[in-house]
C-alpha cells in the first residue's frame, strides 16, 4: 500500500502505546538465545535477533489451549471455549511469516479451525527482513523464504538509524499511524531501501545442491532409500525436531474431569510423530513403530506430503530442527543425500 519511515529512536514510544490496548508480542532475550513473549517493557524488545527457541506459530496455536467445557448431568451441555485476543506480534522472520502463511491454508482447509482463526484475525504483524543469516543452519535461500511480500500487515527492513516500514493493510496503516511517529519515505529512503535488499542477498548462500521445486518428485521416489534406517539408527525419538518446527501442527486431544465425572474440560497440545505412541492404535498395533519410517515420515512431510496438501513445501528452512537434534541429523544433508542418490 505505501512505504513509511520509522526512526528507530521512536520504536519503544510506539511499543509503549500499543501495549495500552494490546498484547505485544516480540522477540526478547532469554539467555543466550531468543525467545517470543510478551512484552512488558520496550526494552526487552529485540528486532536484531538471529533465531528463537520456538517460532511464533506458537502465539497462533499454543502448545496447550482449551478447546471446550462440558457436563454430564440430567442436562449434557457442550461449551466451546475460543480464548483470542488483540495481538501484536512483531518482529516476524520471513522464513516464520511463511510458515504462518502456511498454518494459514492448513486451518482453513477442509475444516476449518475455529480456534485458530480466530486467534489469526485478532493478530497483526509486523514482519522484518533479514538481512544476515541466523547462523550455519539457516537454509533460507533454497527454500525461497528470504523475503516475503504478502502476509504481514508491516514489514520492516533496517536501513540503519530507521526502519523502513512496508504497510501492506488497512489494519498495519491505522495501527503504525495511529501508535507511532512515522514519515511518509522519500526517494532517497527508497534508494537506501535498494541498497540494503541488494546488498543482502550475496550473504546467503544455498545449501540444498538443486532447486527446492524437485523435492516433491525426488521424494516419491526415495521411499525404500537406505537412509531411512541410518537416520533411524541415530534418533532418539525425542521430538524436539518437530516442537521447533514453524510448520509442524499435530496435536492430541484430551479431556481432564472432575471425580465425580460430571464436568470436564477438553484440551488440545502439541504432538510429534517422531514420538513412539503418536502410530499407535487401539490393540495396541503402531504402523509406523520403527523410528526409521518416523524419519521417513518426517523428511516425507516436510517436502512431499504439505505440499501435496495444500501446494506449498512443508520447510521453511529456518533452520530450527538441526539446532535443536541432539544427534545431529540435519535435513538439508538428508535432502541433499536423496537428491545425490547416495
Amino acid at each position: 500500500m505505501s512505504l513509511w519511515i520509522l526512526d528507530k529512536g521512536a520504536v519503544a514510544p510506539l511499543v509503549n502505546a500499543l501495549r495500552a490496548d494490546y498484547r505485544v508480542i516480540g522477540p526478547q532475550a532469554k539467555g543466550p538465545k531468543f525467545v517470543f513473549d510478551p512484552i512488558e517493557d520496550p526494552a526487552q524488545l529485540r528486532l536484531d535477533y538471529n533465531t528463537t527457541i520456538l517460532p511464533p506459530k506458537k502465539v497462533l496455536q499454543p502448545p496447550e489451549e482449551r478447546l471446550a467445557t462440558f457436563s454430564m448431568g440430567s442436562e449434557p451441555r457442550v461449551a466451546p471455549v475460543v480464548e483470542a485476543e488483540p495481538t501484536v506480534l512483531l518482529g516476524v522472520h520471513t522464513c516464520d511469516l511463511h510458515a504462518i502463511q502456511l498454518l494459514d491454508k492448513v486451518f482453513s482447509t477442509d475444516y476449518p479451525d475455529a480456534h485458530y482463526l480466530e486467534r489469526r484475525q485478532q493478530t497483526i504483524i509486523f514482519s522484518i527482513e533479514c538481512l544476515e543469516p541466523c547462523d550455519e543452519h539457516s537454509f533460507c535461500k533454497s527454500m525461497g523464504t528470504l523475503t516475503a511480500g504478502e502476509g504481514y500487515d508491516v514489514h520492516l527492513t533496517d536501513l540503519g538509524l530507521a526502519y523502513a516500514a512496508d504497510v501492506a493493510t488497512e489494519a498495519g496503516k491505522a495501527l503504525l499511524t495511529r501508535y507511532g511517529t512515522v514519515r511518509e519515505a522519500t526517494d532517497a529512503d527508497v534508494r537506501r531501501l535498494n541498497e540494503v535488499m541488494g546488498a543482502k542477498w550475496p550473504r546467503f548462500t544455498y545449501r540444498l545442491n538443486f532447486d527446492a521445486a524437485e523435492l516433491p518428485a525426488l521424494l516419491s521416489m526415495a521411499y525404500d532409500h537406505p537412509l531411512w534406517d541410518e537416520l533411524g539408527e541415530r534418533c532418539y525419538a525425542c521430538g524436539a525436531c518437530t516442537i521447533v518446527c514453524p510448520t509442524c501442527y499435530c496435536f492430541n486431544v484430551f479431556d481432564e474431569t472432575n471425580m465425580a465425572l460430571t464436568e470436564g474440560e477438553r484440551w488440545r497440545r502439541w504432538d510429534s510423530c517422531q514420538l513412539d505412541e503418536f502410530a499407535r492404535v487401539a490393540g495396541g498395533e503402531n504402523f509406523r513403530a520403527a523410528r526409521a519410517a518416523r524419519q521417513r515420515h518426517r523428511f516425507m512431510r516436510k517436502g512431499k506430503y504439505i505440499y501435496e496438501k495444500i501446494g506449498e513445501l512443508g520447510c521453511v528452512g529456518c533452520g530450527r530442527c538441526i539446532r535443536a537434534c541432539i544427534p545431529k541429523i540435519n535435513i538439508v544433508d538428508g535432502f541433499n543425500t536423496i537428491h545425490g542418490g547416495g
